[in-house]
């Protein structure tokens, strides 16, 4: 336990860290720790806090962390925009630009790989310091472990100025009396990610072409990127599909299972619709058995993140639980029609491994619990 010496950038004096991920792979009690590290272990100021909607688990999740000296004051609360450290939990989140907003020259990008090689989906900004990626995935599977402490491994060892062993000291903190029997592999799943995260190789702008060769729009080194604001929002600035996830691509979140539409099957009763918490299911005016009224023409796999709520309501299996790998061609996909921001993209995606893994058995035998 030290001072440690802040690789700091610009006049405000703080390191600045964004976490961008999705719920349940833990980044939000990942800043919490990388938070207490700071105050506890590295003799830094620090804050942390995160950003999640209702219903979190599958759902964007941002978290902000930034560091100063301990002779000075944080005194800026607000989300991080320029990041001297962005960290990408799962690499399909690459497919949405504004992941990637505000990277600079000073900026380090860390991304969690799904799977063993160099294969990212999305593209990379031009003009920033370095790149490095880490198989967190596969680490965490062998481990038995989770995601998020293998990109608290990883982190340790790009920002040069937190050591392994008190890494180590607040994940056992933290995680030590609620999960003791998992302490050892979540351990090793940080051990892990400080000695396997690597650098990609050459430089990183052979990464960043998109479609046609283009490079990546609004993340090059000095361009505006901030998206939506006062000036471009809708409405003023007011989501009109308050309460929902209409606005955010959920695709990334799924754990390998999607519901299968057998629309010859479906009664047109609504439940689905009911039940689902992302505007999955698309209804329009139509006939059934000769009758005008509301019919269920597909789902919006955009918005759907695989809970599956709408398999155990239906009551005439009419929707039934398939492995999204099996079904790379989604029948009945129709995208939602009122969508605020419509994407230019749609890429499908495999289940990843993870619900039948040794890991997700673990975690339910100790009883559940996010980690």
């Amino acid at each position: 336990m030290g001072k440690a010496k802040l690789p700091v950038n610009g006049g405000s004096g703080y390191y600045e860290i964004r976490l961008e991920s999705i719920g349940g792979l833990g980044a939000n009690l990942c800043g919490k720790m990388l938070g207490e590290l700071g105050v506890k272990y590295l003799g830094l100021n620090s804050s942390s806090f995160s950003s999640y909607g209702s219903e979190k688990t599958g759902t964007p999740v941002k978290g902000f962390i930034r560091y100063c000296d301990k002779d000075r004051e944080i005194r800026v609360h607000s989300p991080v925009i320029s990041p001297n450290l962005l960290v990408v939990f799962h690499q399909a989140l690459l497919k949405d630009e504004s992941v990637l907003e505000g990277c600079g020259e000073n900026t380090e990008i860390i991304i969690g790989l799904d799977g063993g090689g160099d294969n990212i989906m999305g593209r990379i900004p031009t003009g920033i310091k370095a790149c490095y990626v880490v198989n967190a995935q596969q680490i965490a599977m062998e481990t038995h472990s989770r995601i998020n402490v293998v990109m608290l491994g990883a982190m340790a060892k790009v920002m040069g100025f937190a050591e392994l062993e008190d890494v180590n000291q607040i994940c056992e903190d933290t995680l030590g009396k609620k999960y003791p029997d998992a302490l050892q592999g979540n351990l090793e799943g940080i051990r892990r990610g400080y000695e396997e995260i690597r650098e990609l190789a050459g430089s990183v702008s052979e990464y960043s072409p998109g479609p046609e060769g283009k490079a990546c729009k609004g993340h090059k080194s000095g361009e505006d990127a901030s998206g939506w604001g006062y000036g471009t929002a809708p409405i003023g600035g007011i989501n009109p599909n308050f309460g929902s996830s209409v606005v955010s691509d959920l695709s990334p979140s799924r754990q390998g299972y999607i519901p299968v539409f057998i629309k010859e099957r479906c009664i047109n009763c609504g439940l689905c619709d009911s039940t689902c918490p992302d505007m999955v299911f698309q209804f329009a005016p139509g006939k059934y058995k000769d009758r005008e009224m509301m019919v269920n023409k597909g789902l919006d796999y955009y918005h759907c993140k695989g809970c599956l709520r709408c398999v155990e309501v239906c009551p005439v299996n009419a929707l039934v639980r398939g492995l999204e790998a099996e079904h790379p061609h989604k029948e009945y996909f129709l995208p939602n029609q009122d969508l605020v921001r419509t994407p230019d993209y749609y890429v499908e995606t495999g289940a990843d491994g993870y619900i039948t893994s040794e890991s997700f058995l673990t975690e339910k035998r100790m009883g559940g619990g996010e980690v």
